[in-house]
């Protein structure tokens, strides 16, 4: 049946282009880096101030803290001893099988991993120098506990192992354990620190904000890096 020139013109309209990856990954870049890196600053312009967000923090670790051994062990998790090397076992696995299965860019994952981690001494050192802060009551009179170190070894090294081991696991559910681990570390390591009185909420919060932008970067990266090119067969 013949159509009509309505018809036809509606036909030759264009359809909406679909929107691209790329497009896509520049949205995520709001949540996984402007907002966290807002929230640091606003942290560590209070801490250097001495803003009412110090009250605040100060009330709320004198209800938290209750030094015991639990807390100190929980604490030590976000030792340098314990989880780099987790970080490098995995990234060793995630190497060898990627070379094992002729994976293009095998190296890239633990490579930008093994960086990640190595960016942390690089951005907390300094921050502790500039910022001087005080320890809590709890602890010997010193300078330079914020950020948290350890808040910021435990994010980057149990979550970027986790990040490179998700594409090699087989199952949703074992991907779904596997964040679910690096996420419940860092957070007995963050519990741990508060409880038994080595950080103010305010070291371990401000840590958190620098390893979500640290992650996200590092998920950002890996996402354009690996994936497939869309030019090839």
């Amino acid at each position: 049946m013949p159509t009509s020139p309505h018809q036809q013109t509606e036909d030759r309209t264009p359809a909406a282009p679909a929107p691209t990856p790329r497009r896509s990954l520049g949205l995520l870049t709001v949540p996984l880096l402007v907002l966290p890196a807002l929230l640091l600053a606003l942290i560590t312009w209070q801490v250097m101030t001495d803003g009412p967000l110090l009250t605040l923090d100060g009330h709320l670790s004198h209800a938290l803290i209750h030094p015991d051994r639990f807390s100190e062990l929980l604490s030590d998790l976000g030792n340098v001893q314990i989880a780099l090397p987790v970080l490098v076992l995995v990234t060793v696995y995630v190497a060898l099988h990627g070379q094992w299965e002729g994976r293009p860019r095998w190296w890239l994952p633990p490579v930008a991993a093994l960086v990640a981690m190595t960016l942390v001494p690089l951005i907390v050192v300094p921050l502790k120098d500039w910022t001087a802060r005080p320890g809590t009551p709890a602890v010997p009179p010193a300078t330079g506990y914020y950020p948290s170190g350890h808040t910021a070894t435990a994010a980057v090294a149990y979550g970027s192992a986790a990040m490179i081991l998700l594409p090699w696991l087989l199952t949703a559910l074992a991907r779904r354990l596997a964040v679910a681990t690096a996420a419940l570390l860092v957070l007995a390591v963050s519990y741990g620190l508060v409880r038994r009185g080595y950080h103010w909420p305010l070291d371990v919060l401000a840590s958190w904000c620098l390893c979500t932008a640290l992650l996200g970067a590092l998920w950002l990266f890996l996402h354009r890096a690996t994936r497939p090119d869309p030019a090839k067969p």
